[in-house]
């Protein structure tokens, strides 16, 4: 399943330590544009219970996380309507990484450079474990949504859509 070889820490990874919170680690071979189906497909995961970590901003240009299933898009409308924001889009690559501290493939929800509000799709609760990224391109952590949501103060929503 995972490659085993040693990764080094990441921010994230640091965290989730401080907060000890239990997590696996999880390389592949990063591949640009790929995203959660190219992990999934490598480390022979389920993609619906691979989360991608997509930073996004309201109409004021506040930044907000949104953690969403692998195989979903997110209905910005939808998750406007459910954060009592007006609008919502996502961020340019380079405004995201500047929130986040991370490279846009390699965004963890942990240890963001700037503190945002955290969001996730309310079906990822369902599992025992999700697959998130760790603070690297190639390289996931498996979490249990639980602890995201606890440590995070993450709230559910309900916007995902399914991809066409």
């Amino acid at each position: 399943m995972a490659k085993e070889k040693h990764v080094s820490e990441t921010p994230a990874t640091q965290w989730l330590r401080k907060q000890r919170i239990p997590f696996t680690e999880h390389s592949y071979d990063y591949v640009d544009h790929g995203g959660a189906s190219e992990a999934a497909r490598q480390l022979g995961l389920d993609l619906h219970q691979v989360a991608k970590t997509l930073i996004m901003e309201d109409e004021n240009a506040k930044p907000l996380i949104i953690v969403m299933h692998g195989d979903r898009e997110v209905s910005t409308k939808n998750l406007a309507r459910q954060t009592g924001a007006k609008k919502i889009a996502p961020c340019k690559p380079e405004v995201a990484q500047r929130h986040s501290g991370y490279l846009v493939g390699g965004t963890s929800p942990f240890a963001t450079r700037k503190a945002m509000p955290v969001w996730i799709e309310a079906e990822l609760l369902d599992y025992d474990i999700i697959y998130v990224n760790g603070g690297r391109r190639g390289y996931l952590v498996g979490v249990s949504p639980k602890d995201l949501v606890e440590s995070l103060k993450a709230r559910s929503v309900q916007a995902g859509l399914e991809k066409p």
